[in-house]
C-alpha cells in the first residue's frame, strides 16, 4: 500500500472556513483504480498556524501517480488556489510505502 498526504498551514482563525472549503469539495476518488480511502485530519494550533493533513491510501504508488496525471485529478483540484488567503503557505507532499 501507499500513503499520500499533503500537509497544509492555516491562517489563526481560518480554520473552519478551510474545513468548510474541504467538506464542500467532490475529490472524485471513488472510482478511480486503486484508491482506498481518504480523510482530512487535523493536528495542533502552533503558534502562527494550525496544521492540517490530506491523507489517502492506495494499493500502490503507481495507482496514486496515475491520478497525479488524471482528469479526475484535474477536476478535484480546480480552483484551488481561489482560496489561497487561508494557506500560510504551499502544501507540503509526503508519500510514504505501507511496510506493515
Amino acid at each position: 500500500m501507499y500513503i499520500a498526504m499533503n500537509r497544509f498551514k492555516i491562517v489563526l482563525g481560518r480554520e473552519k472556513d478551510f474545513e468548510k472549503i474541504w467538506q464542500g469539495r467532490d475529490f472524485y476518488l471513488e472510482k478511480v483504480p486503486g484508491f482506498i480511502e481518504f480523510h482530512l485530519i487535523k493536528g495542533k494550533r502552533k503558534e502562527t498556524y494550525t496544521i492540517y493533513a490530506s491523507h489517502s491510501t492506495w494499493i500502490s504508488e503507481d495507482d496514486f501517480s496515475n491520478w497525479t496525471k488524471s482528469d479526475a485529478f484535474r477536476r478535484a483540484h480546480v480552483g484551488a488556489a481561489k482560496n489561497s488567503e487561508v494557506y500560510l503557505e504551499r502544501p507540503a507532499f509526503e508519500g510514504f510505502e505501507v511496510i506493515i
